[in-house]
């Protein structure tokens, strides 16, 4: 493979790696995919090191590391959800390197992929909002907080993601998120007679809850993956706080203002 070709695979194996783990793949998942990209290309010495901020690749053709190795390094800064682009990636890097699809199809493929808007931003907040009604119900609400744990999902996302867009800290996201599922619950709960605050507030912050980051922190540490295993369970320890304090902040207030009594 000459120097030209080489250089291009290396470049669609980090950019690969870098759209699986900008949308919430394992580390292990984005090792084996550059890796095995890489090799397809038939180089002899070929090492991968991710972290969940950043790709480390190195490779050497001859693979007697007499000067020719080459050292690729990209830096991830924002990382979000979103498991049809790292399933599209898998399949498009398998039928790769089984020869299905050339060099420069598997680059603009890449690039669809990468570009792909995703779900409509409403569809997001209105069947999340769904799925924490219904995990609200499991909890035993009525139908009064069944509907006001939708609302309050609806408006915890639309909170969380627009001051996402305005570039806040995630725990700063995190935290409003829950603050305002609090605020609406305590207010649902003194209008509203039957309505407890408790059911509207569990079912509301479930959109924030990390879920897939403490499932990726799991298999990472039982991969082998430590450092990656201990920062993404330390992320999902920071944003769990985030909307305890957030939640806390608002019932701590109510109570405070209405002499010591939740309604």
């Amino acid at each position: 493979m000459n120097t030209d070709a080489s250089k291009k695979l290396m470049i669609f194996a980090l950019y690969a790696g870098e759209i699986l783990l900008k949308n919430g793949a394992e580390t292990y998942r984005v090792e084996d995919t550059i890796s095995l990209l890489c090799r397809s290309g038939h180089y002899e010495y070929t090492e991968v090191f991710v972290t969940p901020t950043g790709i480390f690749v190195s490779i050497d053709q001859k693979g007697d590391h007499t000067g020719h190795m080459t050292t690729f390094i990209k830096r991830i800064k924002n990382r979000s959800i979103n498991l049809e682009k790292i399933s599209l990636v898998n399949d498009l890097s398998r039928r790769f390197v089984a020869g299905h699809v050339c060099l420069e199809e598997a680059m603009q493929e890449l690039k669809v992929i990468d570009r792909s808007p995703g779900y409509p931003f409403w569809q997001k907040a209105v069947f999340g909002g769904m799925g924490s009604a219904l995990f609200a119900a499991l909890f035993g609400a009525n139908f009064l907080e069944f509907f006001f744990a939708l609302l309050a999902s609806i408006l915890v996302t639309v909170t969380a993601s627009k001051m996402d867009e305005a570039s806040f800290p995630p725990f700063v996201c995190h935290m409003a998120g829950g603050a305002v599922a609090a605020l609406l619950a305590v207010i649902a709960s003194g209008v509203v007679p039957g309505v407890e605050m408790d059911k509207v507030i569990v079912g509301a912050v479930i959109v924030l809850v990390p879920g897939v980051a403490v499932t990726n922190a799991i298999r990472d540490s039982i991969a082998g993956d430590l450092i990656s295993g201990m920062a993404k369970g330390a992320e999902a320890v920071i944003i769990a706080t985030s909307i305890a304090i957030g939640v806390g902040a608002v019932l701590k207030t109510w109570l405070l203002l209405t002499g010591g009594s939740l309604l």
